[in-house]
C-alpha cells in the first residue's frame, strides 16, 4: 500500500471483509473504526480521498463510508470519479448537513444509503452490512463469469461456433446446414462443447451465455 492511509489491514492475511472510511473529522473516523471493528470488520481510514485514491484495493468484499463535505475532492466528485475509474465499491455517505438534493444525487449514483449526522451506531451498522452484501454478490457474480470466460476460450473455433447456434435453438441438421459439415460432425463438436462447458443441458448453456453476452449475430 502507498500513501498516507493509516491502515488496519494484516498483511501476513486475506481479509474477509473490509470497510475504508473517509472523513476529515480525526474525531469521527476513530469513533466509526472502533465501531466496525467491534463486530470483526478490518477498516481503514482516511482524512482525504486522495489518501484513498492511491491504495490497492483488497481481493475481499469491501464498502466506503464516504463524507460528503472533505477537502480538496468532495464525496459527490470522488463518487463520480470511482466511476468513471470502474470501481464499483458501494459507498454509504454520510453528512452533517442534510441536504435532500445531494441525497437524490448520490443514490441515483448507486450509494447504498445516504446518512445525516449524527446517525444511530446501528443504523450504521445496517448500512455497512448491506453495502458488504452488494459487493460479495458483485464479486461472485464476477468470479462466476471469469471461470466461463476460461471454459469458452478453450473451446475450438468450431465449437464457438456450434455453442451460438444450439443457444440460438437449432436442431444439429440445421447447424450442419449452416456449417456446411455433416451432422455426425456437430454432434461430435457438441458434446465436446457441452463438456468443455460443463454444461448439463442446453438450458444450462443458455445460461451460460447469458452471462457471456454470447449472441447470434443477427442479419
Amino acid at each position: 500500500m502507498t500513501g498516507g492511509s493509516k491502515s488496519q489491514r494484516d498483511p501476513s492475511t486475506a481479509p474477509e471483509r473490509v470497510v475504508f472510511i473517509i472523513d476529515d473529522d480525526v474525531a469521527m473516523r476513530e469513533t466509526l473504526g472502533s465501531l466496525f471493528r467491534s463486530v470483526g470488520l478490518q477498516v481503514e481510514l482516511f482524512g482525504s480521498a486522495r489518501e484513498f485514491a492511491q491504495i490497492k484495493m483488497p481481493d475481499a468484499a469491501s464498502c466506503l463510508v464516504l463524507d460528503i463535505r472533505l477537502p480538496g475532492v468532495s464525496g459527490l466528485d470522488f463518487q463520480a470519479e470511482l466511476v468513471d475509474a470502474g470501481i464499483r465499491i458501494p459507498i454509504i455517505f454520510m453528512t452533517g448537513h442534510g441536504d435532500i438534493p445531494m441525497s437524490v444525487q448520490a443514490m441515483k449514483a448507486g450509494a447504498v444509503d445516504f446518512l445525516t449526522k449524527p446517525f444511530r451506531d446501528q443504523q450504521m451498522l445496517d448500512a455497512v452490512v448491506r453495502a458488504l452484501e452488494r459487493d460479495q454478490k458483485r464479486r461472485d457474480s464476477e468470479k462466476v463469469v471469469t471461470e466461463l470466460r476460461v471454459r469458452f476460450d478453450s473451446l475450438t473455433s468450431r465449437e464457438k461456433e456450434v455453442i451460438v447456434f444450439v443457444v440460438d435453438g437449432l436442431l444439429n441438421k440445421q447447424i450442419a446446414a449452416k456449417l456446411g459439415v455433416s451432422e455426425i460432425t456437430v454432434k461430435v463438436h457438441r458434446v465436446n462443447m457441452m463438456r468443455k462447458m460443463k454444461a448439463r443441458s442446453v438450458i444450462d448453456l443458455v445460461g451460460m451465455a447469458d452471462l457471456l453476452g454470447i449472441r447470434h449475430p443477427k442479419g
